[in-house]
């Protein structure tokens, strides 16, 4: 597999750029301007870790188209975010092809802190029909970055899905190919008593099965397991507000446990 890194300004300009098979290293000497991405490109579909800047985690991905962009985030877009990320004046990114092993284990499947609203290709990817007032803070994509402190909201850490009280709120975690998996794990916003909670949430899945789950007032982990099936997605949905004087329930986390097929 043939892998590059690109940092592309907002005119088009080619800024830095690395290629190599297999793993590649960009060092990137310079400020990042509003309108930069940072790319990735690869000369198939398959498995990489993606380490894009070293203030995030790495993370094992499914590119499925032949690249993938994420603009750096700048003003309030950079909410989500850790404040070291995409700062300063040295940036070293790091991609690789994925290892037959790590890509067999059994792992949350739904995991992204690069995902985004524009991603279409590097998967998982969360989507959602609300958001409160449109802020990054609240988007789909918080859902999947695997920031579980939930005692509080708003900027990182505290990130989450914020679902505008709209009780019609839904999100689904979209895999871009089959896999394997036999557990949800959610974790609710547990700002309380600024946060509300679900009493119930229902989950329908590619497969056909739908479940439904009842949820209790806490900020620790809700774990469901499920008959192992294979899906390409998994939406949550039906959230049931309990009956508290807040208007504000929110998820923190969404977890899908499994394996990829094959």
């Amino acid at each position: 597999m043939e892998l590059t890194l690109k940092v592309i300004g907002a005119s088009g300009a080619v800024r830095a750029e690395s290629t190599n098979p297999d793993e590649t290293f960009l060092i990137f000497r310079g400020a990042y301007e509003d309108g930069d991405q940072v790319v990735v490109e690869a000369s198939q579909p398959g498995h990489v870790v993606l380490s894009l800047d070293d203030a995030m985690s790495q993370t094992l991905a499914y590119l499925k188209g032949p690249n993938y962009a994420l603009e750096v985030p700048f003003e309030i877009r950079r909410a989500p975010y850790s404040p070291r990320a995409f700062s300063g004046d040295l940036h070293r990114l790091h991609v690789r092809k994925a290892r037959p092993e790590e890509i067999a284990q059994r792992r949350n499947l739904a995991l992204n802190p690069w995902d985004d609203k524009s991603n279409t290709t590097l998967f998982p990817h969360a989507v959602a029909n609300v958001q409160t007032r449109g802020e990054t803070q609240f988007a789909a994509r918080n859902a999947i970055d695997g920031e579980k402190a939930n005692d509080d909201h708003g900027r990182w850490p505290y990130t989450s899905w914020g679902v505008n009280m709209d009780p019609a709120a839904e999100l689904t975690v979209e895999f871009g190919r089959p896999v394997s998996v036999d557990e949800i794990v959610l974790y609710l916003r547990a700002d309380f008593p600024h946060d509300a909670w679900w009493e119930n949430a229902g989950v329908t899945l590619s497969s056909g099965q739908i479940h439904s789950f009842p949820l209790l007032k806490t900020g620790a982990a809700q774990i469901f397991r499920i008959e192992e099936q294979t899906v390409e997605w998994v939406k949550l949905h039906s959230l049931i507000k309990a009956d508290d004087p807040s208007p504000f329930p929110a998820l923190t986390q969404i977890e899908v446990w499994g394996r990829d097929i094959g």
